[in-house]
């Protein structure tokens, strides 16, 4: 029998439209110091872990090593990161340079001047319940790393 309730449409559809409307508004933000939302989150992870492994930032990142390291390669490119050897000749680490760390502050003053205007159009009661729901579906779609394949474990 074919499923016709289509009430609550598309989720995928729905949060891609939501995704890119608020990256938008961060992007318009952080784009005046140079940088992409990307850009200003990858060097944010990085100040905040250094130094880190690139494995390590992208597990924190929520990313695959592959993506990390195209990222990455504009912030080595303006002096932002450095890629350094690591404790074994396989190993690398990620280090922030001083004009990094100036970028990320900079950069992080104007995301918070675009975190308070989302807030004022949003409403705090409705960013605070956003987050909630987002960080439970988060942990009921999570699946501890298990293969994609396998059906995800359902949440109450």
């Amino acid at each position: 029998m074919k499923n016709t309730d289509t009430s609550q449409g598309c989720t995928n559809l729905k949060l891609r439209q939501l995704t890119r409307m608020v990256t938008r508004h961060y992007d318009h933000y952080v784009a005046t110091c140079g940088l992409k939302n990307t850009q200003y989150a990858l060097l944010s992870y990085a100040v905040s872990l250094e130094p880190v492994r690139p494995v390590d930032l992208a597990r924190h990142m929520q990313m695959d090593a592959s993506t990390l390291t195209r990222n990455m390669q504009p912030l080595v490119a303006q002096g932002w990161l450095t890629i350094c050897a690591g404790n074994d000749a396989r190993s690398r680490r990620i280090e922030v340079t001083t004009a990094g760390r100036e970028k990320q502050a900079q950069a992080q003053r104007v995301w918070q001047e675009a975190q308070l205007t989302i807030v004022a159009q949003l409403g705090a009661e409705r960013v605070a319940a956003l987050h909630q729901l987002l960080e439970e579906c988060i942990d009921c779609l999570d699946n501890g790393g298990e293969d994609a394949s396998e059906p995800p474990h359902q949440c109450p």
